[in-house]
């Protein structure tokens, strides 16, 4: 019985394959938008994530999310280092310039300071040069869509591809000269900026003056303590804010999801994903159904029950589905490939949003089924006899 009612459903291929599309749409926009949602968020706080070794991030009380600057005083580096529970603390500037090339092009950029001594905050993987180059007199390292893109010199003739700035190349920083020592691997940025990073020392060189620069303290626990309590040792002693990680990273979530209009943005589109599956595949189910409504009759007569019809129509429904979501993510998939290859912006397909996806694709089946599944139990099996 399985067998025929999925002979059933390809038999009429025009609507088979009008379900199939239209879950294939509906999966593509769930996918994507919710890909491209996690890929915005996760950039917000890109610096969080790729400075894997510090455990706590102390800061202004003030501070909502990563980018919201509000420097303290040198003082504080001292201050937390003196906390019970610290094993080690290192000082991060991160802040705003423009940068200069060879040509005359300026460019925004986010301006990134690491310790002097340690080097701790550095790129973790670089694809040029060393960061122990840092070092160097007026040292910097930029990551690849910097390099390639967003501070490339222009093609020589008009068309041309750009010029990548390369290691040995110069730019001016506020006035300042600044060489390029390396290229790490791309660090994406809220904003989509340029990424210049450099030591802290030089970092505070290179920015415009302020009376405090001091952007974080970057803080390893000892061993065996309880980051919570360690993270309460440094509010209480000195009154700063001091998150884990982790904890750093859902604050800057909270944030964008508050006060930005981001998730409103791709959350219309994804519910306007659901919602034309479900007017597309349920629709052209429901005219399939109907359109077949002699057969299930037949089978009524041949002695199906209720059970069975009820069955062969959610298996149509599902097989349909399963095809159109495994279509809708292999489209996607590409999508993402065509993406990452541009180096900028990547579709996030994490196992989770896979999960979801594919329940969505299964409110869709269901709701497709069930809108037919009451009149083909509302069939008399007299109607296979009628001319």
């Amino acid at each position: 019985m399985n067998l025929i009612a999925v002979k059933m459903l390809v038999g009429d291929r025009t609507k088979y394959a009008g379900i199939v599309l239209g879950i294939v749409f509906a999966v593509l926009l769930i996918t994507q938008q919710t890909g491209l949602f996690f890929f915005f968020v996760e950039s917000s706080y890109a610096t969080v994530t790729s400075i894997a070794l510090p455990d706590i991030w102390v800061m202004d009380p003030q501070v909502r999310f990563i980018d919201d600057r509000r420097p303290m005083s040198d003082t504080a580096l001292q201050r937390v280092r003196g906390v019970e529970g610290v094993a080690w603390a290192v000082p991060l500037y991160k802040g705003g310039i423009r940068a200069r090339i060879s040509t005359g092009k300026t460019e925004d950029c986010v301006l990134i300071g690491i310790d002097d001594a340690t080097l701790i905050g550095g790129p973790a993987t670089m694809l040029q040069g060393r960061l122990e180059d840092l070092r160097r007199s007026g040292g910097v390292i930029i990551d690849q869509v910097t390099a390639e893109d967003k501070l490339a010199r222009p093609g020589a003739t008009p068309g041309a591809p750009k010029i990548p700035l390369r290691i040995g190349d110069s730019l001016e920083l506020n006035d300042n000269l600044a060489v390029v020592v390396g290229i790490c691997k791309n660090i994406p940025q809220g904003q989509g900026q340029a990424v210049v990073i450099t030591t802290y020392t030089r970092a505070l060189t290179f920015s415009p003056y302020e009376r405090r620069l001091l952007s974080y303290v970057l803080v390893k626990a000892r061993d065996g303590l309880s980051l919570d309590d360690v993270c309460a040792n440094i509010t209480r002693a000195t009154g700063l804010a001091a998150y884990t990680a982790e904890g750093f990273k859902r604050i800057t979530f909270t944030f964008i999801l508050q006060n930005t209009p981001l998730a409103l943005i791709f959350g219309f589109v994804v519910a306007l994903g659901v919602v034309i599956g479900v007017a597309i595949a349920g629709q052209t189910f429901y005219s399939f159904t109907m359109t077949n409504l002699q057969y299930f009759a037949m089978l009524r007569a041949m002695g199906a029950g209720t059970f069975m019809l009820i069955r062969l129509v959610v298996l149509q429904a599902l097989v349909a589905g399963g095809i159109g979501y495994g279509l809708g993510i292999g489209v996607s998939c590409l999508f993402g490939a065509m993406l990452a290859s541009g180096g900028e912006i990547e579709l996030r397909l994490t196992p989770q949003l896979l999960i979801a996806s594919a329940t969505a694709v299964l409110f869709i089946c269901v709701g497709a089924a069930l809108a037919s599944i009451v009149k083909v139990l509302r069939l008399e099996p007299a109607v296979v006899f009628k001319a």
